[in-house]
């Protein structure tokens, strides 16, 4: 090879190893959404161009063949992996698209059989011959008419993808506006290139301008890696609501830089989406009041704060909730944060207002004490309106408490602090997500934690209420075992409340004996064994022999 066909080669071979580069660079990627599709147009781009240089070097006919025919094979590939990659990027839901993805392979198909036929009949290189140009040569030959309509067929499906990429263009912040410009750039210059020859215009050595065209498509995506992260810096998850959402909301990815952020949290910071999204959120939420910069390694999170905003105190409270792609793999976090002020100011109204009835009951107005119990199982009633299938579980399983404490000799008064513990046993559970209070199937380890915490929540909320302090036994300790296993305090034996391990075995009675979603009602007989079985490990032996006699004179 002599050194002007070396200078002529340069740039084609410059464009293989950009394109070969970029394939290695985006496929590692492929987490981000739509980079594992366009890693495939890129290899089928890079074998593409490898045909076009290896055709052009070789001198025989045959050889000029099988490598047009690995150009046709990575055509192929392209106009598959196109629509794949524009669906998936500009975030389109398909429906049937296993049905949609099938018909897509129809004609690529039909290029492949065309092409292992091509072989052994020639029938897609019809009348091949070798044609000299200024320093090679090239192969020249007729086209079939299938050529034509698998042409016109890659044409309209790189136009569709672009369109779905110009679509998605109108309806993003300026990055991203940016990232969509910039890869349907890198798309339709290639195949601008495609079009030339037939519009007979050559470029060095008389060649095909197609491989420098894919090269200006690269560079520009280059540069869209580079400065404006393609495929590092992606929305996750971003739809009308998002943006509709009044919540503040920010999502992270798990290199923690702001993937995106709606309009409400951009007010709150008083920044534009720009100067926002791809940051690092260690620098964004410096000093920002919502405390989300403290929980940038949390997969689940709740967290309070306070703060004053144009003169005014307002109250957020935070949950923090993982982002899991198709393959369950965790992509990001995302921080929702909720004005609670009105909240609050409920909450402050209720203390008050519990404190007023304290001042009225040492005062000997009974009427006014008979008041506040109908609230306290108003409270128990909208607790179980929030879980239908434990309706009635309150008023039942406070019976049973009831009937256990009378026949173990307690005084009217530790009854009456019993019963009210009992009607309020599950008031915790106000701080408990819907969506893991009625999940349907097993809770994760993280999930279980927040469950385990409704103790604490109700000795939160119900401690300063001195009227309910002795009440206040049986929430907190309800879910404590005689052995110790218990939470949240982990107290054993008789270091638990006796009203808690009284109401402890009625609850679990009642649990038992009553249909819920993940489980039948148990027989009798198989519940007694049960309670014989753990008695001394999670129920007070004393309580559960109490218990059995109840079942012996018929009165459960």
């Amino acid at each position: 090879m002599i050194r002007s066909e070396i200078v002529t080669l340069l740039p084609y071979l410059a464009s293989l190893g950009i394109s070969l580069g970029l394939f290695l660079y985006v496929a590692g990627k492929r987490s981000a959404k739509g980079a594992f599709a366009f890693s495939w147009y890129l290899l089928a781009q890079a074998l593409w161009l490898a045909g076009f240089v290896f055709g052009l070097v070789s001198e025989n006919l045959l050889s000029k063949i099988l490598w047009s025919d690995l150009k046709w094979f990575a055509s192929a590939i392209a106009i598959v992996a196109l629509p794949v990659f524009a669906v998936q990027y500009a975030e389109r839901t398909v429906k049937r698209k296993k049905l949609l993805f099938g018909l897509t392979l129809i004609v690529p198909c039909l290029l492949v059989v065309c092409l292992v036929s091509d072989l052994f009949f020639g029938c897609l290189h019809k009348s091949p011959a070798v044609s000299p140009l200024p320093h090679f040569s090239e192969l020249t030959y007729e086209l079939p008419y299938f050529a034509y309509a698998y042409a016109f067929y890659a044409y309209g499906v790189g136009v569709w993808s672009v369109s779905l990429l110009a679509a998605r263009f109108l309806h993003r912040q300026n990055l991203y506006r940016v990232q969509t410009l910039i890869l349907a750039a890198s798309i339709s210059i290639p195949v601008f290139g495609t079009l030339l020859p037939l519009l007979g215009i050559r470029v060095i050595a008389a060649l095909d301008p197609m491989p420098l065209t894919a090269a200006l498509g690269n560079l520009a995506l280059i540069l869209g890696l580079a400065r404006f992260r393609v495929f590092e810096v992606a929305p996750i998850g971003r739809d009308k609501v998002f943006e509709a959402m009044e919540d503040p909301v920010v999502i992270l990815d798990n290199n923690l830089l702001v993937s995106d952020a709606n309009n409400a949290m951009l007010s709150l910071l008083g920044k534009k989406a720009d100067e926002v999204i791809g940051r690092k959120a260690k620098e964004i939420f410096d000093g920002f009041p919502i405390p989300i910069k403290r929980y940038l390694q949390a997969s689940y999170a709740r967290a309070e704060t306070n703060f004053t905003l144009r003169g005014v105190e307002v109250n957020y409270e935070m949950t923090v909730w993982p982002i899991y792609n198709e393959r369950k793999e965790m992509t990001g976090r995302i921080y929702i944060s909720r004005d609670v002020t009105a909240q609050k100011e409920l909450e402050g109204e209720l203390r008050k207002l519990n404190a007023e009835l304290e001042d009225r009951v040492r005062a000997r107005t009974w009427e006014l004490a008979e008041a506040y119990d109908t609230t306290l199982e108003g409270w128990a009633r909208a607790l179980e309106l929030r879980d239908e299938e434990t309706e009635g579980h309150s008023r039942r399983v406070t019976e049973l408490t009831l009937k256990i404490a009378h026949a173990l000799r307690l005084s009217d008064e530790e009854i009456e602090h019993i019963r009210r513990g009992a009607v309020l046993h599950d008031i915790g559970k106000m701080s408990v997500p819907d969506e893991i209070l009625h999940k349907e199937g097993k809770l994760t380890d993280e999930e279980r934690k927040i469950i385990q915490q409704h103790p604490v929540t109700a000795y939160n909320l119900l401690s300063p209420i001195s009227f309910l302090r002795k009440a206040l036994e049986i929430p907190y300790s309800h879910h404590e075992k005689w052995d110790g296993t218990g939470y949240p305090q982990g107290l054993k034996g008789e270091e638990i409340p006796l009203a808690a391990r009284i109401f402890a075995a009625a609850d679990v009675w009642d649990a038992l004996s009553s249909d819920r979603r993940y489980n039948r009602a148990w027989e009798r007989e198989k519940i007694i064994d049960y309670f014989r079985e753990q008695s001394g490990k999670h129920f007070d032996p004393v309580v559960v022999n109490t218990l059995f006699k109840l079942l012996e004179q018929g009165e459960i």
